[in-house]
């Protein structure tokens, strides 16, 4: 059988089953209370949406950059997958993750905060999976299971560290702090984004993808795990 324009069920779970087996790893890592099923569906489902308007914002950026540098040029390179691509993808991210969970009565401990960006993060991660493997085939498949979803989910898990942490300020009555950790929350991952592509992109050997990619998945992994150890309601 077939779905989404002649796709089939094999290539879809190869680009849906990394990014969710993922999100229920960090899912089960929420000790002190888990989140509502219906909440993180949607988070995914925001996710997904957000793949669209970045790749608008993306085709725009593109067409600027190319009318005032080289392609082949550093600056090109830089503004391109920095600015554009990771600027793009996790702004819209944030804004999604901002509007669904910000003043929701569930937002009530540190670590829902990761949980929250890590889905929405997923969801794209999902949805591009999937254009992927049904643009190249599923040769793809197993390379982007072990970087391209993963780091997403990394990406998700310092912008929900930081976003946690500015919801924590703003009920402890800090405004200050609360407007640094979500400047974070965008700003980080969007610089480790813009690194994983332009290395990604730029680099033709594994020469510093490889070691960049493993420092990126340890430090995240001990990230969370100490964020899911010291979890309490706010």
């Amino acid at each position: 059988m077939y779905l989404f324009f002649g796709t089939s069920y094999f290539l879809i779970l190869a680009a849906a089953l990394p990014a969710l087996f993922l999100l229920m790893r960090v899912y089960s890592m929420d000790k002190v209370e888990k989140e509502p099923i219906g909440l993180i569906g949607r988070l995914v489902l925001m996710g997904i949406l957000s793949t669209f308007a970045a790749v608008a914002t993306e085709l725009l950026g593109t067409r600027v950059l190319s009318a005032f540098f080289s392609e082949s040029s550093i600056i090109y390179n830089l503004l391109m997958y920095f600015i554009v691509v990771a600027g793009s993808e996790e702004v819209f991210k944030y804004l999604l993750l901002k509007k669904a969970t910000w003043n929701h009565p569930e937002f009530n401990c540190s670590f829902d905060g990761i949980v929250y960006a890590v889905a929405i993060a997923l969801g794209f991660a999902l949805w591009e999976n999937f254009g992927y493997i049904r643009a190249y085939g599923i040769e793809v498949a197993a390379i982007r299971a072990v970087t391209a979803v993963p780091g997403h989910m990394c990406f998700g898990i310092f912008m929900g560290l930081w976003y946690g942490l500015a919801k924590r300020a703003q009920l402890e009555g800090s405004s200050a702090r609360c407007k640094d950790c979500l400047k974070k929350s965008v700003l980080v991952p969007m610089i480790i984004h813009g690194i994983y592509d332009f290395i990604a992109v730029t680099n033709e050997s594994f020469g510093l993808f490889l070691p960049f990619i493993v420092i990126m998945f340890i430090f995240s992994y001990r990230t969370i795990k100490k964020s899911s150890l010291n979890d309490a309601y706010l």
